[in-house]
C-alpha cells in the first residue's frame, strides 16, 4: 500500500526539503509523486536537458525510505517551445489560439508536440530507467481536463479529415451516403471540403459531430499510448499509470480505451470545488470511485486526495473536521488501495493558491495534518482487505458512442446521461449493495443485473451480449432513448424503438416526447405496484404492450393507454423497461424489487451511514463510514460525525 503526499519542491527554497522530508515521513508516508509540472526545470532551454534537481529530490526521498511516482511533464509545455512553434497551441472554436500561460494547452494533433514530448519523456525515462526507487511513471496530468479535449485548430482540422479518410476507405460518395448530406445540400466533392463542427448557423450534421466526437477520443488515446509504449521501450518493468479527473462521463475521450493503455489507474478524487456550495451527495462521490474502478475492473490509486479547501479564483468549502478523512476511508472502501493526499503544502504563489494542502503557507502542523498522519497510521492495518478485488453482482452500463450522442443532440434540457446513471446507483447505494460502474465493452456473465441507461446507440454485438445475459438468467433494465439510433448517429429506417429489442422487450415505441420539467405527468402503478403513485419526466416513450407485463401506466389525458414501465421474462432472465424519467420512491421500489427477485442481500442503514465488506480469508472488515455531521449508530456502532468505524469480521 502507497501512502503519500504531492510534493512540489520546485515550488519552494531548496534548503525546505530536508525538513519537508522528515515531516513527510512522520506524517507516515512512503511515497512522493512529484515532477509532473516540471518540463521547464528539466529543459530550460531545447536540447538542453537536467534532471539534476530531481537527482537530489530522490536521493532525499532514499535516504527516508520514500518511494517516488514520476510524472511525465508533457502536461505543461515551456514558454520557449510555444514561442517556438506556436502551432503547438490549441485553439479555442472560432479559430483564437489558447494563450500560453495555463496547463495542456498543447493540441494533441501537433507533430511539433508529439516530437518534442518524445524527446523529454525519452531523455527523462533512460536517465531514471535504472532508479528503483521509482514505483510507477505517471503519463502526463489529468488528460483531456477543463476543455483541453477540445480543439479547432487547422492540425485538427487537416487530421479529422485524414481519419474520415482512412474510416470510409477513401471514398466520399460512402461518406455521402451514410451521412445524409443530400440534407440541406452539404454533399462532398473531396475529404478535404469537409468542416470541424465548429459554430455555424442552426447545427452541423449528427453524423459527422459523432465521428468527430470519436476521433476527439482517438487523438487522446494515442497520445497517452505513445508515452506508455515510449516509457516501456526503455524500462520494460516500468508501472505506467495516468491520474484521472472526475466528470470521466462527460469528456470528449473515453477514459476506459485510454486505460487499456496502462498498467495502473489512479483517480484525483474532488467531492468538492471551489464555488460549490457544499460536497456532492454521498452516492455521487461513490459512483465517481466505482467508475474509476471500472476503466479496468480493477483496484485503483487516489493520487490527489482532498484535505484542504480547494479552488483556482474561488475558494472552495473547508471540509469540516474528519470529513476528508472521512472521504479517504470512502474512497478505500470502493477499491483505491494507495493514496496520495493533494498537496503536502499550500502554494504562495501561482495559480493554485487556494488549493490549499495539508500544511498551509505558514507551515504550521495542525489539524489537517494530524487527520493524515491518523489516517495513514489506521489503513495501513488493513492492507491485506483492501488489496482484493470487488465483486459485484450489478452492474451499470455505459457506451461512450452512446453519451457522445447526447452531447450532440440533447433531446431534453433536463436529460444528463451520468445524472441518469447516478440515480438507478442511488438505490444500490442506500442499502449498501456494491455497483461496477463499466463500458459496454465487458463480459458481462458475472453479474447478476445489468442497468443500461439511455443507450440511444444500437450496436449488434451489444444487443447479441444482452441477450445472452438475460438467456442465462439475468436481469436487464433498458431504459427510454434506448436502441433508437444506428452506429452512424442516425435514425434508422422501417425500425421501431428500441431497434432490435422489441420482441424482448415485449413492446414497441410508437411515440415520444420531451418534458422540461421532473414532474410533467403522473404515472399510476398496477398490480404488485398498485400502491405506487407518482410522477414522471425529462422525456417519455408511449409504449404499446405485445406480451410485456405493465407495472405502470401514465396517468394523464391522451396518454394513459400506453405503458410507462413493463417487465417480461427472457429466457431464464427478465427484462424491464423504463420508459420515463421517475421519481426517485418509483426508482427505489423498481430497483429494490429486482434485487429482492434476484436474492441480492440488502442492508438498509440509516440516512447517510454507509456499510461496506472488504477482503477475503486472509482479513475481512467492515468498514461503517459516518457521512452526516451529526452523530450516527448503526449495528451497536457508534459514529461521531464523519467518522469510519472499522470492524474485522475474522
Amino acid at each position: 500500500m502507497l501512502l503519500g503526499v504531492d510534493y512540489y519542491p520546485e515550488q519552494w527554497n531548496i534548503d525546505l526539503m530536508e525538513q519537508d522530508m522528515d515531516t513527510i515521513v512522520k506524517m507516515g508516508c512512503n511515497v512522493i509523486r512529484i515532477a509532473e509540472f516540471s518540463w521547464h526545470m528539466m529543459e530550460k532551454r531545447e536540447g538542453q536537458f537536467d534532471f539534476s534537481f530531481f537527482d537530489h529530490v530522490i536521493e532525499e526521498a532514499k535516504k527516508r525510505n520514500l518511494k517516488v511516482i514520476m510524472g511525465t511533464p508533457t502536461a505543461t509545455i515551456p514558454a520557449w517551445l510555444a514561442k517556438k512553434y506556436p502551432d503547438i497551441l490549441s485553439e479555442f472554436e472560432g479559430g483564437k489560439k489558447r494563450s500560453f500561460g495555463g496547463r495542456h494547452v498543447y493540441c494533441f494533433n501537433s507533430a511539433t508536440m508529439y516530437a518534442y514530448s518524445e524527446k523529454i519523456v525519452r531523455a527523462l525515462v533512460e536517465h531514471y530507467k535504472n532508479e528503483e526507487a521509482i514505483v510507477a511513471w505517471q503519463i502526463d496530468n489529468e488528460i483531456g481536463h477543463e476543455g483541453s479535449d477540445i480543439c479547432y485548430c487547422e492540425n485538427c482540422q487537416k487530421k479529422f479529415q485524414q481519419y474520415l479518410s482512412e474510416t470510409f476507405q477513401g471514398q466520399i460518395d460512402r461518406l455521402n451516403d451514410t451521412y445524409g448530406t443530400t440534407f440541406w445540400s452539404q454533399e462532398y466533392n473531396s475529404f478535404d471540403e469537409i468542416p470541424i463542427p465548429t459554430e455555424t448557423i442552426t447545427t452541423h450534421n449528427p453524423a459527422l459531430r459523432q465521428d468527430w466526437e470519436r476521433f476527439r477520443s482517438k487523438v487522446i488515446v494515442d497520445f497517452i499510448d505513445f508515452q506508455a509504449k515510449l516509457i516501456k521501450s526503455i524500462a520494460p518493468k516500468a508501472v505506467v499509470m495516468h491520474d484521472f479527473p472526475g466528470g470521466g462521463l462527460g469528456k470528449h475521450v473515453d477514459y476506459s480505451k485510454v486505460a487499456a493503455t496502462l498498467d495502473q489507474v489512479a483517480y484525483n478524487n474532488y467531492p468538492v470545488w471551489g464555488g460549490q456550495k457544499e460536497p456532492i451527495a454521498p452516492h455521487e462521490i461513490a459512483f465517481g470511485l466505482d467508475y474509476i474502478r471500472g476503466l479496468k475492473g480493477e483496484n485503483f490509486w487516489i493520487t490527489e486526495a482532498i484535505m484542504g479547501a480547494q479552488g483556482h479564483d474561488v475558494t472552495g468549502f473547508l471540509p469540516r473536521p474528519n470529513q476528508a478523512k472521512m472521504w479517504s476511508y470512502q474512497g478505500m472502501a470502493h477499491g483505491c488501495d494507495s493514496m496520495m493526499y493533494f498537496r503536502y503544502r499550500g502554494a504562495t504563489k501561482g495559480a493554485e493558491q487556494f488549493c490549499y494542502g495539508i500544511l498551509d503557507a505558514d507551515n504550521v502542523k495542525r489539524r489537517k495534518f494530524y487527520e493524515v498522519q491518523s489516517f495513514f497510521r489506521d489503513i495501513k492495518n488493513y492492507d491485506a482487505a483492501l488489496k482484493t478485488p470487488i465483486r459485484n453482482q450489478v452492474a451499470i452500463v455505459y457506451d461512450y458512442d452512446s453519451l457522445a450522442s447526447f452531447r450532440i443532440q440533447k433531446q431534453s434540457i433536463l436529460l444528463d446521461p451520468a445524472a441518469e446513471m447516478q440515480k438507478f446507483y442511488k438505490p444500490f447505494f442506500d442499502v449498501n449493495v456494491g455497483v461496477d460502474v463499466i463500458p459496454e465493452d465487458r463480459d458481462f456473465s458475472k453479474y447478476q443485473v445489468l442497468i443500461l441507461p439511455q443507450m440511444i446507440i444500437h450496436k449488434p454485438e451489444m444487443e447479441a451480449k444482452v441477450k445472452a445475459f438475460a438467456e442465462q438468467g439475468g436481469t436487464v433494465v433498458l431504459t427510454y432513448r434506448c436502441s433508437v439510433k444506428d452506429a452512424n448517429n442516425n435514425v434508422p429506417f422501417g425500425k421501431t424503438a428500441p431497434v432490435g429489442y422489441n420482441e424482448f422487450a415485449g413492446h414497441c415505441v410508437v411515440e415520444t416526447e420531451s418534458l422540461q420539467t421532473l414532474d410533467a405527468f403522473p404515472v399510476v402503478g398496477t398490480g404488485a405496484f398498485a400502491k405506487y403513485n407518482g410522477m414522471g419526466g425529462i422525456f417519455r416513450d408511449m409504449i404499446e404492450v405485445k406480451d410485456a407485463e405493465i407495472l405502470f401506466r401514465y396517468g394523464d389525458t391522451f396518454y394513459d393507454s400506453f405503458a410507462a414501465v413493463t417487465r417480461k421474462p427472457a429466457g431464464k432472465g427478465m427484462v424491464y423497461y423504463i420508459g420515463c424519467g421517475l421519481e426517485e420512491s418509483i426508482t427505489k421500489a423498481l430497483m429494490e424489487t429486482i434485487m429482492k427477485e434476484k436474492e441480492i442481500p440488502m442492508y438498509p442503514s440509516q440516512n447517510g451511514v454507509e456499510i461496506v465488506t472488504r477482503g477475503e480469508k486472509e482479513q475481512q472488515i467492515k468498514m461503517y463510514i459516518n457521512h452526516n455531521g451529526t452523530e450516527a449508530e448503526e449495528d451497536g456502532v457508534k459514529l461521531a460525525p464523519f467518522e469510519c468505524v472499522i470492524k474485522s469480521i475474522n
